[in-house]
């Protein structure tokens, strides 16, 4: 009897671990780091942390969103520095509320410009990302010359309200960041527009013959990807009141560590907002409690690369039904 049901329940544990793993682990990540730090849990500290995912976090929910279609947007981290130069620079140009309006438009493009290659002309998206990381990075150095730039007037501008205001004695940046993740799972969730971008990641050619346009369904994923890229820009620029070159450098890593953190499948079709979500608190997490209890910075990246392991191979032990793949 024992021999008949030791196999099931080792079945059963793997789909709780798969489905919920990542709640689990952050459940105990906050208990472990509670324990042995007693500044760990307390509000101010949650709060901050939070405060200061939530750049990590916007960004996340647009990359999730291209995720679950079954792509990659590599390109983030570049987006967010010309995003951020150019809401910066031209603050004091144009006005705030200008600046954000073209700032915008100009992060859309790119967005369109990625849509359009990977969902219209089909080239790998990884290929394709990687390449508008580098472009971008350099428009961004050739627009500001190579310069840091600075908001002028920073204590009497409505623009600090994103980065350093507060909503209902909640931090803006928290708000934005919640807010823009529970429309965009209720988007993902329960719309049809949600129910085609799984059905393009689960399988494309089905989903083709379903009647879906996949090459509208992976060029508008793009876009909400820059958008959130746009928000998160506006966040960063109003908290620094200026902006480097290369302010954006290593987010995409940081993004893409998230996303999978979250449960998110990297071939598409598996995931959910919250659950990403919750991979951008347990990076931050991961760093605010390393940091409390004195370990160096470096070893935050050692940590996030061990979760990491373990959510991957929770997600493909849960598709072949084992913990382990049998020995040949």
């Amino acid at each position: 009897m024992a021999s008949t049901t030791s196999p099931d329940r080792i079945k059963d544990l793997t789909t709780v671990l798969a489905r919920q793993g990542i709640l689990i682990a952050f459940i105990l990540f906050m208990i472990g780091f509670g324990l042995v730090s007693d500044r760990f849990l307390t509000p101010e500290n949650l709060m901050t942390v939070v405060r200061q995912s939530a750049i990590i976090g916007v960004m996340a929910i647009g990359v999730t969103v291209v995720v679950l279609s079954g792509n990659l947007d590599l390109s983030v981290g570049s987006m967010l520095s010309f995003a951020t130069v150019l809401v910066v620079d031209l603050h004091d140009k144009l006005g705030a509320a200008p600046a954000i309006g073209v700032m915008l438009v100009a992060t859309l493009c790119i967005g369109a410009i990625n849509g359009f290659l990977v969902g219209f002309l089909r080239l790998n998206s990884l290929i394709v990302t990687l390449g508008m990381l580098s472009a971008i990075q350099g428009v961004t150095l050739i627009y500001s010359g190579g310069k840091n730039v600075d908001i002028a007037d920073q204590e009497t501008t409505w623009f600090a309200i994103f980065g350093r205001g507060e909503v209902l004695g909640m931090a803006t940046p928290i708000v934005i960041f919640l807010g823009l993740a529970a429309i965009m799972h209720l988007v993902i969730a329960y719309t049809p527009y949600g129910r085609r971008i799984y059905a393009v990641g689960g399988n494309p050619t089905a989903a083709v013959f379903s009647g879906i346009r996949r090459n509208r369904v992976v060029f508008s994923t793009y876009l909400v990807s820059a958008f959130c890229v746009g928000i998160a820009a506006i966040i960063l620029g109003s908290r620094v009141m200026g902006s480097q070159n290369n302010v954006g450098q290593g987010y995409e890593l940081l993004v893409l560590s998230a996303v999978i953190l979250g449960g998110t499948s990297l071939l598409g079709g598996s995931g959910t907002i919250w659950k990403t979500v919750i991979g951008v608190l347990i990076l931050g997490f991961i760093q605010n409690g390393l940091l409390l209890l004195g370990f160096p910075y470096f070893a935050q990246w050692i940590v996030t690369w061990i979760v990491i392991i373990l959510a991957v191979w929770l997600d493909v032990a849960a598709k072949r039904g084992r913990l382990f793949s049998p020995i040949a």
